[in-house]
């Protein structure tokens, strides 16, 4: 499995990698193509693209802030599902990264959310908070209710928060 950082929006792999994000998360989990494209300019963040026998199968969106990384979309494209891939992916995050947060819908929202609940147990995330509130993404967009996990515990989770909300969301 290959790990290849996107580093400008021109990449022949954004559209592929904005097409699927625009169809797997919900309208509001969304930045527009304008936000998308600017995060390659930012400097917290690394687009990832995941490659396997040769074929591009996923990607990862994080953000490197203070003293963790938070993992803002992580996908495994629909036609590679169900194949163990996704826990090759956290594998590589836990190799190059000692301390991850992410954010996920609750699991009492539908069979989905409770599938990706159980793979990030299954993969050595803990929830650190069922109280986030991911703020919206723009006008026309509503904040959202989600679950904190990550692969250790925080110190300050109130900080970790702040932090997330001011550079991620700004």
């Amino acid at each position: 499995m290959e790990f290849l950082p996107i580093t400008s929006a021109d990449d022949y792999r954004v559209q592929d990698i904005y097409k699927s994000y625009s169809s797997t998360f919900p309208a509001d989990e969304q930045r527009d193509w304008n936000q998308f494209t600017a995060l390659f300019s930012n400097p917290h963040v690394k687009v990832i693209s995941v490659f396997h026998e040769t074929q591009a199968i996923g990607y990862l969106i994080i953000w490197e802030l203070s003293s963790y990384i938070f993992v803002e979309h992580f996908e495994v494209f629909e036609a590679f599902r169900s194949q163990k891939l996704g826990s090759h992916i956290t594998g590589y995050l836990f190799k190059n990264y000692p301390r991850i947060i992410l954010e996920i819908e609750p699991d009492h929202l539908g069979e989905d959310a409770k599938r990706r609940y159980s793979f990030y147990q299954k993969n050595g995330f803990t929830l650190i908070d069922d109280m986030h509130v991911q703020p919206s993404y723009g006008e026309g967009k509503k904040p959202l209710d989600l679950w904190l996990l990550a692969n250790y515990t925080p110190e300050n989770l109130k900080s970790v928060k702040d932090e997330i909300y001011d550079v991620v969301y700004h």
